[in-house]
């Protein structure tokens, strides 16, 4: 389109002097909470469910109704946010669906701590008082968190905000529930779970911490003790653990098949040496390694996974030997009663006094997982859980990225997610908890079972399950259930599926594996009946995995470095904005943020230029409307149009792959750089002051509007708040939040006008560096003779903002050079010839200059005695010689500057 048509398209009309509707400076505390308000009010983000428009729609990852916002769920949340509000802009009807998640284990951990410091057991409550408590909390705490997501500017549609525990989502629980039951995908069996024994529930894989701790190592002899008080050659089995109070549930010793060492010991039975209950077989498996301790491994079946797993091979017994709390107990033996930790040192002792210790290792550091909510060493235990049989699950959700129904970004994330689908463990959703989604199964008096599915009566006087779902298996149906699932309504056929589930790549297993696997079976296998909600295949068509926000020095944030940020302290000290734009212009596809004060400091200055910038040019008459004819604009305004559409074109691709940082970094340097550094700058030589009626200035004008509205357009996603506050008063225009996304601007961009702009940046900047050199104060206005300007180097419109910009005079009659440069342009070499006798004290440049010429010539020294050092050229790795043979260029280019300024300064009187 031309420029004409464009300008039509992208802006009103108006030419107001709206400057003093602008605060003298950008406070955004003084503006944001009352802004975010009035979109709420106006209903920009609710969802029209009727609209002609195209949907575009994104669930928010439920934060837990416990927390409050970190730095994770700030990134999260500006880049959905940002997304939603382009999508807007550019013409969808966006859904941002907000909700919370029940967060079964901290919720009830917080309630429990609650009733404690009132003084109140917990476990003298019912279930329903209990349950009833939590409520309460919710009611009273829940809140705060979507208070957190108001102040960073959260675009979300409040009036469909959800809740894993409400009517609606329970339904949806035990419909899914109920499905994969009666398809035969879940089922009870005993099975090793991570258990924590302070919660006393099964606990998942992503609520387990790991750390390298302190423990110990010790070897000790299964087998025949001689009457020296040690093992027999020949006749005993040495191992090695971590866990020696685990020994009272060995039941195998296992050695790997190509040992030669153990091969004649192969199915020898041993007697146990603290139970007369047990004996342990010896047998041969691939998993054992040979290398590591003595090549012989105990097999505690039923307190460790990888020994479960050769149990199961071999068809071991599973011998549980501690209670929930992670006591020892039905040994029989005197070790009853004591905790682990207790039972170590006296299982140790019990084991030296038979003379089987051979070794300890002290300290010995190994692996630990813990518990994320309580602390405590996580206790491999065998239990008895219900279960998701994912294998077939598993693959449906893999094929859907095979098949490209749904595509990861970066792609360089195809491979874990496919490593993760296809070896995947069946899952374990029985959590025993009050709080959270009761199991929908029950018990009769003669065992009998039943799965009882939300329009279900159960038989009368059967007993339900007392474990609660995992919270996992209720967010896994969070793009469909907060839509309404099961029933076919109507936000599920117009938002679903959603578009793009925005997360971190460390959470691609754990949440987003779970929701495609039940997405997958609802949409091929559990749909059933003309109303049964069939939502599709997929539940989104786009994941965008981030990096992980971390601390300035790349530290993962944690309690324990105390490096944690609290991102509403940056919006309190430094504004929303800020801290948007700090973590959008981090965000690359699948790398991690480093992110610290100065970063937002940075961005609160950005904000501040914007802000500055803006306030200039309308103090200047800067206008919204019609573009003149390119023709009749200047080098200056052509190059500065031209360089808006590469910048918005560079958003526009960027944001369509989820290249944040790509678009924000363009967007910063053409702001900064580009528009305030040169183009406004450029600006005030073609207004002039009002009195001179410039001829250039009412396009000028024009362009400074029109630049300034795209602009504000192309950043309102990132930095909502000032670039609302700065165009609303820009064109008197009702908001940004609905404003229309800037359309491309087709016109052939102008080359000649883009070599006469970088040639004068190139002759403003040498000439700059040319004056600091001699001396000069910044602010120092010198006469000069520019020779070549205009004939050679075609610069004949740019010589008043040379002037302008380098603060260079025209010369006197009398002009007499003392100094001159000569800049070799595109299409000419120019000499620049200045008069600094008056604008220097020569005694004092020649004082400084000596002192750098001094610095510069010791770094040349030292510089050059090292790389005449044969030994030390042998030595030295060859990237510090190169880096010393840098240093010595530098330094010999400095002292040959120097000297050449010294012998330009007049000789002394």
């Amino acid at each position: 389109m031309t420029s004409a048509e464009y300008s039509a398209q992208n802006a009103p009309s108006t030419s107001v002097d709206r400057s003093g509707e602008l605060p003298k400076s950008w406070d955004p505390r003084a503006v944001e909470s009352s802004m975010y308000q009035r979109w709420v009010d106006a209903g920009y983000f609710h969802a029209d469910v009727n609209s002609s428009k195209p949907p575009y729609s994104i669930v928010l990852p439920p934060p837990n109704v416990t927390g409050k916002l970190h730095m994770g769920h700030a990134l999260d949340h500006t880049l959905m946010d940002a997304l939603c509000r382009r999508k807007r802009m550019q013409g969808y009807e966006v859904l941002w669906l907000p909700g919370m998640d029940h967060a079964g284990i901290a919720t009830q951990s917080k309630v429990e701590q609650q009733l404690a410091d009132q003084g109140i057991d917990y476990h003298s409550l019912s279930r329903e008082e209990f349950v009833e408590k939590v409520w309460e909390w919710k009611r009273e705490y829940g809140g705060f968190i979507g208070t957190q997501m108001r102040a960073i500017g959260d675009g979300l549609d409040w009036e469909r905000e959800r809740f894993t525990l409400d009517e609606g989502l329970s339904r949806a629980v035990q419909t899914i529930f109920k499905r994969l039951y009666d398809a035969g995908y879940i089922y009870r069996a005993e099975r090793l779970v991570n258990w924590s024994p302070v919660l006393q529930t099964a606990v998942s894989d992503i609520e387990v911490k790991y750390s390298d701790d302190e423990g110990e190592l010790v070897y000790f002899a299964y087998g025949e003790i001689g009457a020296d008080g040690k093992p027999v050659e020949g006749n005993s089995l040495v191992v090695a653990t971590t866990r020696i109070e685990t020994m009272l549930g060995d039941v195998a010793i296992a050695v790997h098949p190509d040992d030669e060492r153990y091969q004649h010991l192969v199915g020898k039975v041993f007697p146990h040496p603290l139970r007369d209950d047990l004996t342990l077989t010896v047998i041969a498996d691939d998993y054992v390694d040979m290398e590591f301790g003595t090549g012989a491994v105990k097999i505690t079946p039923a307190h460790d996974p990888n020994d479960f797993a050769m149990g199961q091979r071999h068809n071991l017994p599973m011998i549980n030997i501690m209670d929930a709390t992670a006591h020892i107990s039905n040994t029989g033996t005197r070790f009853d009663g004591l905790s682990r930790e207790d039972a170590r040192p006296a299982l140790n002792e019990a084991l030296r006094e038979q003379g089987r210790i051979v070794k300890e290792v002290r300290p010995y550091v190994h692996s630990v997982g813990h518990s994320e909510r309580s602390g405590e060493a996580i206790e491999p235990r065998l239990s008895l859980q219900w279960f998701v049989k994912v294998e077939k699950l598993a693959t449906m959700a893999g094929d859907a990225v095979r098949d490209g129904l749904t595509t990861i970004h970066p792609a360089s994330q195809e491979p874990r997610w496919f490593e993760w689908v296809d070896n995947m463990h069946d899952w374990c959703i029985s959590r025993q908890l009050k709080w959270g989604h009761r199991i929908p199964i029950w018990y009769g008096p003669d065992g009998e079972i039943v799965c009882c599915g939300p329009e279900d009566e159960p038989p009368a006087g059967w007993e339900q399950d007392p474990d609660v779902l995992d919270t996992w298996f209720s967010s896994g149906l969070w793009p469909f259930s907060t839509l309404g699932w099961p029933y076919p309504t109507e936000d599920i056929q117009r938002f679903y599926p959603t578009n793009v589930l925005v997360t971190g790549y460390d959470i691609l297993f754990f949440w987003v594996a779970r929701m495609m696997m039940f997405a997958t079976f609802v949409g091929k296998e559990g749909a059933t009946g003309k109303d049964a909600g069939n939502i599709g295949p997929i539940p989104f068509t786009d994941v965008f995995l981030h990096g992980l926000v971390r601390d300035e020095h790349g530290r993962k944030m944690s309690k324990s470095l105390g490096n944690g940020i609290d991102p509403l302290d940056w919006v309190e000290r430094f504004g929303a904005d800020a801290l948007r734009f700090t973590l959008a212009r981090g965000a690359n596809p699948g790398a991690d943020i480093p992110v610290g004060d100065d970063n937002c400091q940075a961005s609160r200055n950005f904000a501040t230029k914007l802000f500055n910038a803006t306030r200039f040019a309308l103090m200047n008459g800067a206008e919204v409307g019609e573009l003149p004819d390119r023709a009749e604009l200047t080098d200056a305004d052509r190059w500065i149009l031209d360089r808006l559409e590469q910048v918005r074109d560079d958003v526009d691709s960027g944001l369509d792959v989820y290249e944040f940082s790509k678009a924000c970094e363009a967007l910063y340097h053409f702001t900064w750089d580009e528009f305030c550094d040169w183009y406004l700058e450029l600006a005030k030589a073609q207004l002039g002051r009002p009195a001179d009626n410039l001829p250039s200035a009412p396009a000028t004008r024009l362009v400074l509007g029109h630049v300034l509205n795209t602009l504000l357009r192309l950043l309102h996603p990132v930095m909502p708040f000032v670039t609302e506050a700065l165009w609303t008063t820009l064109t008197g225009e009702e908001s940004l939040v609905v404003a229309e996304w800037p359309a491309a601007y087709t016109v052939e961009p102008d080359a000649t006008a883009l070599q006469r702009i970088t040639d004068l940046q190139k002759l403003v900047t040498e000439v700059r560096r040319f004056r600091a050199d001699q001396g000069v104060k910044p602010s120092q206005r010198v006469p000069a003779r520019l020779v070549g300007v205009v004939e050679a180097a075609d610069l004949e419109n740019q010589v008043a903002a040379l002037r302008s910009l380098a603060r260079l005079e025209v010369p006197t009659a009398d002009f007499n050079a003392t100094a001159s440069l000569e800049v070799r342009l595109s299409r000419a070499t120019v000499v620049v010839e200045l008069d600094t006798s008056d604008t220097v004290d020569i005694e004092a440049e020649r004082k400084r200059i000596e002192k750098d010429l001094a610095v510069a010539q010791k770094e040349l020294d030292t510089t050059g005695k090292k790389l005449g050092n044969q030994n030390f050229l042998d030595k030295a790795p060859a990237a510090v010689v190169e880096k010393i043979k840098a240093r010595r260029e530098v330094a010999e280019a400095e002292v040959t500057r120097l000297t050449e300024r010294l012998a330009t300064l007049p000789a002394q009187q």
